[in-house]
Order: C-alpha cells, then structure tokens, then sequence
C-alpha cells in the first residue's frame, strides 16, 4: 500500500474517518434520545438543576454533536468525489440501496443545523439566564420542542441510514447480483416517500396543532421512536428483498 495515494485516501483513509465520526454523531444522538432528554424529563420542574445541565453538559454535547455531523457528512461527499469509478464500479443494488443511506444522513445533518441547533440555541440561552436570574424566554419551549421533534425524527432516521449505509458494502452486491435497474429505483422512490412524509410530519405540518396532532405520536417518546424507526426500518427492509430479488 502506496501512503496517501488515491486509494489509500479515498478507499482506506476517508472511509476510517467517516466511520469515526459518523460513530460519535450517532452515539450523541442516541445519548440525547435515551439519556438526556429522559432524564432532564425526570427533573420534573424548569428549576436550576435542570439549567445547569443544560448550560454545563448539553452545551458541550451539542458541540460534538453538530461537528460531528458536518465532519460526517464531509467525509461522506469526499468519498463519493475521490474514489474512481464510485457509481459505475457498482452494481444497480448498491447504488441505489447506498442512495437511501446517503439521503437519510444528508437530511439528517440539515435537521442538525436548520432545526436542532437552531432552537437549542434559544433553550441554551434561556438557561443562562435563568442561572443568572433573569426571566425564563417564553420562546425557549417552542424552540424545544422543535428540537425535539426533529432529534426524534434523526433517532427514527438513523435505523434505516446506517442499514443502508452498512448493507450496500457488506451484503447488497453479492446478496442481489441480478438486481435490475428498474427495480432498484422502485425501491428508492418508495424510500424517498416515506421519508418525506415522516420528514413533513417532524416539521409539524400534517394533522392539527402539536397540542392535538396524534400524527406526532412517534415522537412523544423514545420508546415511540423506537418503534416508528423500527418499523421504517422493516418496511424498507422488505420491500429491499421483495424488489431487488
């Protein structure tokens, strides 16, 4: 092995990259689903012990977290730029299998940084100035709650991404040799449905107000993610073996 030619960068060293931070994106959003947002839950008031974790803990975890998921989707696209041949080198199931992976990151880093670092910015501010005694913002539970929702929605997306992120090098190729073009673009397009009414749902923009919305009901909890990315995942998983054949 040539050090940092074309093949050790694009086919060995982006690649390491791209996992590590993929790795810490993912582990600080499934942190935040299963751990923090639960246990600030528990807390049950809007006290200072609940600011102080916001302010000394989240803060620093949502640092990581929204670097992560640039440096992620940066590693992702050179990937694709650097190596030679990436498409045409490939097979009609990996193309379009890896395709769903790549959409569903892609989407979710815009949810980082559209959505959810923009309302925790009001909720990170807030804290500090509760902590320093001032009023509450009456904004900060809105701009929360739209965090949360799109937080879920990444939770329920990342089952089905890193499916489809893993399966098209370790499985699709060899699994569905004789996959024809047509079928895989089936499947894509049926992914691409799913995840923009899931997508739209997040944004608040089907069903009633988000007091009364029972369409949000996936992200009411994590356990409720749990089970809508589970689903997701399955249906997708389905229809790969069904269409792709």
């Amino acid at each position: 092995m040539q050090l940092f030619d074309q093949a050790f960068i694009g086919d060995f060293l982006l690649r390491y990259l791209h996992i590590l931070v993929g790795i810490t994106w993912i582990g600080l959003l499934y942190y935040f689903n299963l751990v923090q947002v639960p246990a600030l839950a528990a807390y049950g008031d809007e006290g200072k012990a609940r600011m102080i974790t916001l302010d000394k803990v989240a803060r620093r975890a949502l640092w990581w977290f929204r670097w992560a998921a640039i440096a992620t989707l940066g590693t992702g696209l050179l990937i694709t730029g650097i190596v030679e041949n990436y498409w045409s080198r490939s097979g009609d199931a990996h193309k379009y299998t890896i395709s769903i992976g790549m959409i569903l990151g892609t989407l979710m880093a815009a949810n980082v940084w559209m959505i959810i670092w923009k309302n925790q910015k009001v909720v990170l501010a807030n804290a500090v100035n509760v902590i320093g005694g001032a009023a509450a913002d009456p904004a900060a539970a809105g701009a929360g709650r739209k965090a949360l929702l799109a937080s879920r929605q990444n939770f329920i997306f990342s089952f089905s991404m890193l499916w489809f992120m893993v399966g098209p090098a370790h499985f699709y190729p060899a699994a569905f040799p004789d996959a024809t073009s047509s079928n895989a673009m089936t499947l894509l397009i049926i992914a691409l449905v799913l995840i923009a009414i899931l997508q739209i749902n997040a944004l608040g923009l089907l069903g009633g107000t988000a007091a009364t919305n029972k369409l949000l009901w996936p992200y009411e909890s994590h356990k409720n993610a749990m089970i809508t990315g589970g689903i997701l995942w399955l249906i997708l998983w389905v229809a790969s073996e069904v269409l792709l054949k």
